[in-house]
C-alpha cells in the first residue's frame, strides 16, 4: 500500500472523525509520525487576528504546546509557510531559519511544512521534522498536504462552532437581564441574531445616571461573530464610564470615539446615545453615524428626530462633528431606537423601509406593544439576515 493510501485511510477513519478536535489531532499526529518516519509532527493554528501561529498539538516535541510557542506570520519557517501558502522544505535548522529554538535544540536536521487551508483561508501550518538528513519526495509532500487539508477542515469547523457559542454567551451576558423600573417611564426592547451573520456587534443598553437621568444606548459594531461581540462589550463598558463623567451625549461620544480610535484597530461602530431627564421629561440625543430615533407624540405626526449625524465611532474624529439635540417628551410620548438590521433589505430601498417603520410606531401603544408591532411588521415570518436591536421608551400617560 502506498504512503498516500495509508495516509488517506488514516485521515478518513470514521472512528477518528467522531472525536473532538484535540483528540483528533493527538491520534492523527502520532499516526503521521510513524507513517512518515519522522521524530516530530506539529500543528500550529492561526490566531483570530491572523498575525501569529500558535503551537496547538505536537507528537514528538510536546514542549512546543506546553510552552506556548508563537510564530509571527511571515517570520521563520512556519511563518513563511503560512505567508506563502506553499510547502517549504529546509535542510538547515537553526536560529537563521527557525523562530522556535526547541527545534534546533532537539537536533532536527530537516523540516517539511505545508499550509492548512479551509474555505480559501489559511488556518494554520502542519510540519514534520527529522533528526537525520533526508530528502522528502514529492509524494511525501502531497501526502502531508492531504493530512493538512483534513485537519484544516476539522480545525475550521471547531473554531466556527466555538466562536459562535462564545459570541452568543458574551452577547447574552452583556444585554440587560431586565430593564430598569423608573416611575413615570416604561421601557421595552428586542434583540435578534441574524440568520446569515449570526451574533454580531449590535447592542442596546439602559442605565441610571446621577440627577434623575436615564441613559439609553443602541449601537452596531461593523462585523459579526466573536470579534464584533468582544469589541461591542468594550465599547459598551467605555460608554458607560464616560456617561458618568460627561453629561452632554455629544461629549460622551467624542470620548468613546477617541478611546476606540486609539485602542480598537480597524474598528467602526455606529451609536445612538440619549439621556432622558426623568424629572423635566427632556431628552438629549447624539448620533455617531447611526440612523435617527423615532419620536411619537400623541396628537402629532410620528417623526424621525432631527439630530445632526456625526461620524461613526472609530474614525479618529473625536473632537469634531458631534452635536447634541434636545426634545421634550410630554406624557404619552415615546422614543424608538433601532439598528440598521431592522430596516435594511437587499431588494427594498432603505427609505421605503424607514417610512414603513415610522408608520408602525404609535404614541398610544405601550413600549412592549410597539416592539411586538414593529417586529411583526418589519420581520414577520422572514428571518432577519442581520442582527437587530430595538429599544423603546415612553413617558407614561
Amino acid at each position: 500500500m502506498s504512503l498516500r493510501q495509508r495516509v488517506l485511510e488514516a485521515v478518513t477513519d470514521p472512528d477518528v472523525a467522531q472525536l473532538d478536535l484535540d483528540e483528533q489531532l493527538d491520534v492523527l499526529l502520532r499516526r503521521m509520525r510513524d507513517l512518515f518516519g519522522v521524530e516530530t509532527v506539529t500543528v500550529l493554528l492561526l490566531d483570530p487576528a491572523g498575525e501569529q501561529l500558535h503551537a496547538t498539538a505536537a507528537a514528538g516535541i510536546e514542549e512546543e504546546v506546553f510552552q506556548g510557542v508563537r510564530v509571527p506570520v511571515g517570520s521563520g519557517f512556519a511563518g513563511r509557510v503560512a505567508a506563502s501558502r506553499e510547502p517549504i522544505v529546509i535542510e538547515h535548522v537553526d536560529a537563521t531559519t527557525v523562530v522556535n529554538p526547541l527545534l534546533w535544540e532537539r537536533g532536527l536536521q530537516v523540516l517539511l511544512g505545508v499550509p492548512m487551508e479551509a474555505c480559501g483561508h489559511v488556518v494554520g501550518v502542519l510540519h514534520v521534522g527529522s533528526t537525520e538528513p533526508r530528502r522528502f519526495t514529492d509524494s511525501e509532500i502531497d501526502a502531508l498536504q492531504l493530512v493538512a487539508d483534513r485537519l484544516a477542515l476539522a480545525a475550521n469547523a471547531h473554531r466556527s462552532r466555538s466562536e459562535r457559542a462564545a459570541a452568543t454567551m458574551l452577547q447574552a451576558s452583556l444585554l440587560p437581564a431586565h430593564l430598569p423600573s423608573i416611575p413615570g417611564w416604561e421601557l421595552a426592547a428586542r434583540y435578534v441574531a441574524g440568520a446569515e451573520t449570526g451574533v454580531g456587534g449590535d447592542w442596546y443598553d439602559v442605565f441610571h445616571l446621577p440627577g434623575d437621568r436615564l441613559g439609553l444606548v443602541i449601537g452596531d459594531v461593523v462585523g459579526n461573530g466573536l470579534g464584533a461581540a468582544v469589541v461591542m462589550g468594550r465599547l459598551r463598558s467605555a460608554l458607560r464610564a464616560y456617561a458618568l463623567e460627561f453629561p452632554d451625549p455629544a461629549d460622551t461620544l467624542c470620548k468613546l470615539d477617541r478611546e476606540a480610535s486609539h485602542f480598537e484597530d480597524n474598528t467602526m461602530a455606529t451609536v445612538a446615545y440619549a439621556v432622558i431627564d426623568t424629572t423635566s421629561s427632556r431628552v438629549r440625543f447624539a448620533l455617531a453615524g447611526h440612523l435617527p430615533p423615532i419620536i411619537a407624540v400623541p396628537g402629532r405626526p410620528t417623526v424621525f428626530a432631527d439630530v445632526a449625524v456625526g461620524p461613526p465611532i472609530g474614525l479618529s474624529l473625536a473632537l469634531h462633528g458631534r452635536y447634541t439635540a434636545t426634545f421634550d417628551l410630554p406624557r404619552g410620548a415615546l422614543v424608538t431606537l433601532y439598528t440598521d438590521g431592522l430596516v435594511e433589505r437587499r431588494d427594498i430601498a432603505i427609505d421605503e423601509r424607514l417610512e414603513r417603520l415610522r408608520a408602525v410606531v404609535a404614541a398610544f401603544a405601550s413600549p412592549e406593544a410597539v416592539c411586538a408591532r414593529v417586529m411583526a411588521s418589519m420581520i414577520g415570518t422572514n428571518a432577519a439576515t442581520d442582527d437587530i436591536a430595538l429599544l423603546v421608551a415612553r413617558h407614561t400617560p
